[in-house]
């Protein structure tokens, strides 16, 4: 379980911070929302999206788990693989007409 989270924070969310996560994504931290009303263990926080190399790419309120964030090496987004590449489809010529 994570504590207080500061602004700068980058965390890792999956399904153990909520079903919406079934990709998992990163975000960097910029606060927590204290003020809306939540079920006892959720908060809403305020953060922005990051992409592979680390770049913030949306901003973005979420309403998570606070058990279920994963608290990510400092400042750094983690290295994600990068997906197999295709080999591209090898096709004889076609014959028109």
């Amino acid at each position: 379980m994570i504590g207080q989270m500061r602004a700068g924070d980058v965390v890792l969310l999956t399904t153990a911070a909520s079903v919406q996560f079934l990709r998992p994504i990163t975000v960097r931290m910029i606060r927590e929302l204290p003020d809306r009303h939540t079920y006892d263990g959720w908060i809403w926080i305020d953060c922005y999206e990051l992409n592979a190399a680390g770049d913030a790419v949306a901003r973005r309120e979420l309403f998570v788990m606070r058990g279920g964030v994963q608290l990510q090496a400092h400042g750094a987004a983690p290295n994600k693989p990068r997906p197999a590449r295709r080999q591209p489809i090898r096709r004889g010529p076609v014959r028109v007409g």
